[in-house]
């Protein structure tokens, strides 16, 4: 780890209140570096209500119309190579960064990576790349490729075998999981406003879905469950987390949310199942008030930070066999591995573990020591700080 004092620049397309995994990430990274002692920015995506420049737990937060997807992908790219190198001038000025870290920069657009490692190149800057997901198309495996990236950090291995399928240099790509605070997610959380809010949570056999709503996380796939589970526990209530907030390239969202209202309309589950938009603090209340966890992803999910909250605040978590997932929940030991798409299979994992608090709560323990031995925030920045160094060290 370093114990100079550095400059850390992270670059992503969006940050909280932007709902999403790699958004919550740097809002648990980028904190823990500053108490290290470091200076760190972020330049990100404007988003709405809030400043173009402002702090968050000290981090230096450079917002910008340039990097805030939703409004590129109606727009386009063209055009736009001078506003960006402007940017990007105005923002290296102030930041003077000893490293560039970017997240998710070998997608979306070839403009804005090029650009950049064309600035960092000519200032001797290295430049990493944290892929959070792999994408089957032709940019994807030209930026990750061609870029000259200094390192590249994987969330999972199974991002990391992706990446070495495509042929990355496997000297140059480390694993880093996430990590969370396992102090904010506990299974001691006060309930104090959860069911002043959500009323309709009070005496009933909860099952939490905490990913965002999509097709891709598996939301059709509970619902369908759950039209079994309420046979044998008619006061089951499946909770879907809705989001307001996300970074929606292609303009998918609104549609699958409206295909998952009418699949509860024709199950008639109106009863069965709720769901709201929770803000990032309501949270760890809503992992304490569920017995079950389910997050049966229809996609190669690269990791899934709501594993690590799920297991941290003591909850059985079931998750498909898909991606990342099986990397951190291991089948009857903190939860359960089904197949993907297998609702009937979800359906009986849930109505076991509603029916037996022992196993529930053996499940739940071994989660939580699971987070706590690998998967803590202080875990997660030490080893950035590592790659870090090795990079610099590189790099002289």
């Amino acid at each position: 780890m370093s114990k100079k004092k550095l400059n850390i620049a992270q670059i992503h397309w969006g940050f909280i209140p932007i709902i999403g995994g790699v958004e919550t990430h740097l809002s648990i990274l980028m904190p823990e570096l500053v108490k290290r002692g470091h200076n760190v920015s972020l330049l990100t995506g404007s988003a709405e209500q809030e400043k173009g420049r402002y702090k968050y737990h000290g981090v230096e937060i450079h917002r910008s119309p340039l990097f805030d997807l939703n409004w590129l992908y109606q727009r386009g790219l063209d055009g736009l190579e001078e506003e960006i190198n402007q940017l990007y001038n105005s923002f290296f000025a102030e930041a003077k960064p000893d490293i560039v870290h970017t997240h998710n920069m070998h997608y979306f657009s070839k403009i804005h990576i090029t650009l950049l490692e064309k600035l960092c190149k000519k200032r001797n800057i290295p430049l990493i790349l944290t892929a959070h997901n792999v994408w089957d198309d032709i940019l994807f495996l030209k930026l990750t490729r061609e870029i000259n990236w200094s390192h590249i950090i994987a969330v999972s291995h199974y991002i990391e075998k992706e990446l070495f399928g495509i042929g990355c240099d496997d000297k140059k790509t480390t694993v880093i999981h996430h990590g969370i605070d396992i102090e904010t997610f506990h299974p001691q959380t006060k309930l104090s406003d959860v069911y002043k809010k959500h009323p309709l949570l009070k005496g009933k056999k909860i099952v939490f879905h905490p990913a965002r709503m999509g097709m891709a996380k598996g939301c059709d796939v509970s619902i369908k469950a759950i039209n079994l589970v309420k046979n044998q526990f008619p006061d089951v209530l499946l909770v879907l987390a809705g989001t307001k907030n996300i970074i929606d390239w292609g303009e998918n969202q609104q549609k699958e949310i409206a295909y998952f209202i009418d699949l509860v309309k024709t199950f008639k589950l109106e009863k069965n199942v709720y769901i709201n938009a929770f803000s990032l603090k309501e949270m760890p209340e809503l992992y304490n008030v569920a017995q079950v966890c389910i997050y049966p992803s229809s996609c190669s999910e690269p990791f899934g930070l709501t594993m690590l909250e799920t297991l941290a605040s003591e909850k059985p978590l079931i998750v498909t066999n898909s991606g990342g997932m099986p990397e951190i929940v291991k089948d009857g030991i903190c939860g359960y591995v089904i197949p993907v798409k297998d609702f009937e299979t979800l359906a009986g994992r849930i109505s076991m573990l509603l029916a037996n608090n022992d196993l529930r709560e053996r499940l739940g323990r071994c989660g939580r020591q699971t987070v706590k031995n690998n998967y803590t925030k202080e875990i997660m920045t030490n080893r950035h700080l590592d790659i870090y160094c090795q990079v610099l060290s590189e790099n002289a």
